[in-house]
């Protein structure tokens, strides 16, 4: 069990860094994964804007990181702030204020997120796996990335050290069409809002999920050719594989399959997986190590700190990240209004 033998075999440690005066944003911040990121940027200097849906969660999370902070008497700062990314109004409200206010924002950690769970309906009437786990974080991604480019470009900023990550994961194996999935026959295309929610509603819980983390890992692909390529900007966004982590989204796998199977799911998972910490070094690493410069790793999948990843076909299927970023800029402007969208170039 790999948190039990963290020590031994678990994963080489999170990268260290300081980053005082720099500025990220986590969705998801106060739980899990996202809680153990933001509280490491936290300890290394950094103010960390952390964002989720449920005041109390954030108000927990922002006192047990500032006691980590005056223990180790680091300057880092933590603030929390709330937002659906279920829903695309409170998305641009949201986002649109963080973009307004901020002077810099050097790392966007998307970790927040619907485990494995039966379908179901965001606010906006979309399939929720894909509302929260892509079109939100795509529509996020949109509102701060002027600010990202900004702040690439602010003197004393190191090349390359303005980063997105993705929390992806190796379940996009089982995102529809992959040879993984219960329904190869068929396919993942993108193509139209039928397929998201309303074939959706034939798809498992796997496929659910696993097709928003396929999306995540393409979403990095297509920001990377049609935005930073074609801008020259000095910006990386990769995608991450966490690990199987113990956390509270594994609670989940009981709603996916409830009776015995969810049950049995969950504890296995929880058995063999990560702790929350250690679930946080693929990210940490992302965001934070000189080595993604030094050997280019933008648009790319890591499995593991330091390590490339073996994404399936279609996660590197470069016309179907096409399809992705064309479809998710339909529905925003569909749903929002065709001037929702920020201008993605200079």
């Amino acid at each position: 069990m790999q948190s039990i033998l963290h020590p031994i075999i678990g994963p080489a440690g999170p990268e260290k860094k300081d980053i005082t005066g720099t500025v990220s944003v986590i969705t998801g911040g106060a739980l899990g994964i996202g809680f153990e990121v933001a509280k490491f940027f936290a300890l290394y200097g950094g103010h960390v804007i952390m964002v989720n849906r449920k005041e109390e969660q954030g108000e927990k999370a922002i006192k047990d990181i500032e006691a980590q902070v005056k223990e180790k008497g680091s300057k880092g700062s933590v603030e929390w702030v709330g937002c659906d990314l279920g829903n695309l109004s409170q998305v641009k409200e949201v986002f649109g204020g963080l973009a307004k206010r901020l002077d810099r924002l050097d790392y966007l950690i998307c970790s927040s997120g619907i485990n494995s769970n039966q379908f179901g309906l965001d606010s906006d009437g979309i399939d929720r796996h894909f509302g929260v786990n892509a079109l939100g974080h795509y529509y996020v991604i949109n509102l701060l990335y002027p600010l990202l480019r900004k702040t690439s470009n602010l003197p004393g900023v190191a090349k390359g050290s303005v980063r997105i990550v993705f929390e992806s994961s190796e379940m996009h194996r089982f995102a529809p069409g992959s040879e993984d999935s219960a329904s190869r026959g068929r396919g993942c295309h993108f193509g139209s809002e039928e397929e998201i929610t309303e074939a959706g509603k034939e798809l498992g819980p796997v496929e659910l999920y696993g097709r928003t983390k396929l999306a995540m890992i393409l979403y990095s692909k297509a920001i990377r050719d049609k935005v930073i390529k074609k801008n020259n900007d000095d910006i990386y966004i990769l995608a991450v594989h966490p690990g199987a982590v113990n956390t509270d989204m594994q609670d989940q796998w009981e709603a996916a399959y409830p009776g015995i199977t969810g049950k049995i799911t969950k504890y296995l998972t929880l058995a063999g997986g990560r702790d929350p910490e250690q679930g946080s070094y693929s990210a940490l690493y992302a965001a934070l190590s000189p080595e993604v410069v030094e050997k280019d790793w933008n648009g790319v999948y890591l499995s593991d700190p330091a390590t490339l990843g073996k994404e399936t076909a279609q996660g590197a299927d470069l016309n179907l990240a096409t399809s992705l970023w064309e479809l998710s800029e339909r529905m925003v402007k569909r749903i929002l209004g065709d001037d929702a969208l920020e201008n993605w170039s200079k």
